[in-house]
């Protein structure tokens, strides 16, 4: 995704109510999850992970219950998370008496940093709650962003480190001082971290948490780790569905979702067949229970199959340690072209197919060889709907798909024809990006050869849902406010 742009949304979302979760009890449509604290005055780690840094010392009815819905389905991630048995992590989903946050009239901040493979990216939240008997409201949310990423400054992690604290000084003027000691602040890496080796991840992790624990914020013990792959899924395809109603009452017309990043990608789906559930590997499923209903949810993250890291796939220079003064060429850039490329702290230098042919149909073939074979490809999903996200709205916008603000609906068929108009004439599109051809071949072959959706399979590009970012770091600012029972 191409980040850089500050934005404030406005939204409602409700959190918690005492009276509204001893109705859930009542109705039984809830247990009690010894594995899940929300309750005031319990931690909780957003996942458990090894590279975790340790402390140094459409209607209006719908749209009414959207608030609940959001909180319900936000508040249980932690039994992702933290539940013994994945299969079964959205099982008895919260304890007795779970409302943490008690707050009367007041504003409260969360602070979410996504450290993603292309940028590290802040996300200050703003809730308000008017009084214990009302909802909580998100009030609105402040985002910025550098580049490069956390995973550039492998070798150096202080510089990684500096990156960072510049973000978080935005946050130092967003929050108002007398709330500095009460607004948590976490960092989340992605797939850019999960690429490095234990080591140089963990030197990484342990600088920013350094800088945040010279900040006058409140830094949870879990406060810097890497997140796993498929709870980006997760939470994406929790976050469209809740958002679009499809997960309230009767209604069990969810949609996939698809997330392109730099350096991985996820689908995330409900099977609606029992043969599609025989045929997926194990863990590739999750179940959970929500309101009468149990979800049996497909979900995938393929490290390494990103945009940026397939480019290094289809250049050949993807498992190379030490690319020295390598020249990488491929069928998929302009025939003349010689350039410098920098990924993951790591210089390439990459150029056209001066000797043979360019074009689409010889650049389909080298993208080909990266992905044929490697991906699963449950059968029921070539006539499903999808909501796409980042890399697959970014390219679509850069081509003039869709619009920039509104974003779109295409067919699988529509990046194919795309890609072959930008390829067949590069020079054409040489001054958008050198890439811009190879990015919608390999997007092409993905779609069709890599996850086996159909040319006339609809996308959904969006960037927001009734205006509210469709990121997984709303949904991590939720759990970490509830995981800490913050109060006010």
């Amino acid at each position: 995704m191409e980040y850089g742009k500050a934005s404030f949304l406005k939204g409602r979302i409700s959190v918690c109510r005492q009276n509204f979760f001893s109705r859930l009890f009542k109705e039984r449509i809830f247990g009690k999850c010894d594995s899940c604290f929300f309750s005031a005055g319990a931690t909780g780690a957003l996942i458990a992970d090894p590279y975790s840094a340790a402390p140094r010392g459409p209607s209006r009815m719908a749209a009414s219950r959207l608030p609940i819905l959001l909180a319900v389905a936000f508040s249980s991630l932690s039994c992702i998370l933290s539940h013994s048995n994945r299969e079964m992590w959205f099982q008895d989903l919260f304890p007795p008496n779970t409302c943490p946050i008690n707050a009367k009239a007041n504003t409260f901040y969360g602070i979410m940093f996504d450290a993603g493979s292309t940028g590290t990216r802040i996300h200050i939240y703003t809730f308000v709650q008017k009084s214990p008997e009302k909802l909580i409201e998100l009030e609105g949310e402040i985002f910025e962003s550098v580049k490069p990423g956390l995973s550039a400054y492998a070798d150096q992690p202080e510089k990684g480190a500096e990156t960072v604290k510049r973000l978080l000084d935005m946050a130092i003027d967003a929050v108002p001082p007398h709330l500095w000691k009460k607004t948590p602040v976490v960092l989340k890496a992605t797939a850019g971290l999960r690429l490095l080796s234990e080591e140089k991840a963990q030197a990484l992790l342990l600088e920013v948490r350094e800088v945040f624990e010279e900040s006058p914020f409140l830094v949870p013990e879990d406060s810097v780790s890497i997140l796993d792959g498929s709870y980006e899924g997760i939470l994406a395809w929790i976050t469209v569905n809740f958002l679009t109603g499809q997960l309230s009452g009767q209604n069990q017309h969810t949609v996939g979702t698809l997330d392109l990043g730099g350096a991985s990608t996820q689908i995330t789906f409900l099977p609606r067949f029992e043969e599609t559930l025989k045929q997926t590997p194990g863990d590739f499923l999750t179940s959970f229970e929500m309101f009468n209903s149990t979800y049996k949810l497909y979900t995938h993250s393929y490290l390494g199959f990103g945009l940026k890291a397939a480019r290094l796939a289809t250049l050949g220079a993807l498992d190379m340690e030490a690319v020295g003064g390598q020249m990488f060429r491929s069928s998929c850039l302009p025939k003349q072209l010689e350039a410098e490329w920098h990924f993951g702290g790591v210089k390439y230098q990459y150029g056209g197919n001066k000797q043979g042919e360019t074009g689409f149909k010889p650049c389909y073939l080298e993208v080909l060889k990266v992905i044929k074979g490697k991906l699963h490809q449950p059968d029921e999903i070539r006539g499903s709907s999808f909501y796409a996200f980042s890399y697959y709205y970014d390219r679509a916008v850069d081509t003039n798909l869709i619009d920039y603000e509104e974003g779109g609906v295409l067919e699988v068929r529509d990046f194919e024809r795309k890609a072959k108009e930008v390829c067949d004439n590069m020079e054409r599109y040489n001054s958008a990006s050198p890439f811009l051809c190879m990015d919608l071949t390999y997007i092409t072959a993905l779609l069709k050869e890599g996850f086996g959706f159909r040319d006339s399979t609809l996308l959904q590009l969006t960037k927001k849902v009734n205006n509210i970012e469709t990121s997984w770091t709303l949904g991590a600012t939720f759990h970490l406010l509830q995981s800490l029972g913050i109060t006010y």
